[in-house]
């Protein structure tokens, strides 16, 4: 337990001097120390809780490994194994797809051929437009 404490000071020291330099050149020498303080106090509280977190994982995977090791213990869905059929077949079949096969795309290569976007307006009334534009 005095490991987990003492790593957490560790980081929460180390969040300290962080926070403290990062403020320190913005604010006044009180302000700096302050937000030190909170920088601390939050590191401390984070490293605490991920060490936590991370001795119950380690936990959790210990007993899996005994139960694994001592298969005559009682523990219906403690091991979930998944597996996927094979379609190797389906997907040659889908590679391997001939030209006469294929509906959709028998007709061959067709280009293309979107409207052209030419107006025939009246060169008059393009310049008068172009004119009242030019005024604002």
């Amino acid at each position: 337990m005095s490991g987990k404490i003492l790593l957490s000071l560790l980081v929460g020291l180390i969040g300290f001097v962080f926070t403290f330099l990062t403020n320190y050149g913005h604010n006044l020498l009180g302000t700096s120390l302050i937000r030190g303080m909170f920088g601390f106090i939050v590191w401390f509280l984070l490293a605490f809780l991920l060490r936590m977190v991370v001795s119950f994982i380690m936990k959790q995977s210990g007993t899996s490994e005994s139960l694994e090791e001592n298969p005559s213990t009682e523990a219906i869905g403690a091991k979930l194994d998944v597996t996927t059929p094979d379609e190797d077949e389906e997907l040659i079949n889908l590679l391997k797809q001939t030209p006469g096969e294929g509906g959709e795309g028998s007709g061959g290569f067709v280009p293309l051929q979107p409207p052209k976007l030419v107006s025939m307006k009246d060169p008059e009334e393009l310049a008068k437009a172009v004119r009242h534009l030019k005024e604002e």
